[in-house]
């Protein structure tokens, strides 16, 4: 999300279009615990359109 310049509010209305329901104050929940599935991760990816990902 950095590298691409999204923030919390962005990533819901991003994840909104391609039919995730998500509230701004879960996503900032499950991204500071660092703890969520691989299917939450994979969609974050897929609403911000990131293309590869460096581990």
């Amino acid at each position: 999300m950095k590298r691409k310049g999204v923030t919390y509010a962005q990533l819901v209305e991003k994840q909104a279009a391609i039919g995730i329901d998500e509230k701004e104050a879960n996503v900032r929940n499950k991204l500071s615990r660092g703890k969520f599935t691989a299917a939450f991760f994979l969609q974050c990816l897929a609403a911000i359109e990131a293309t590869d990902l460096r581990l």
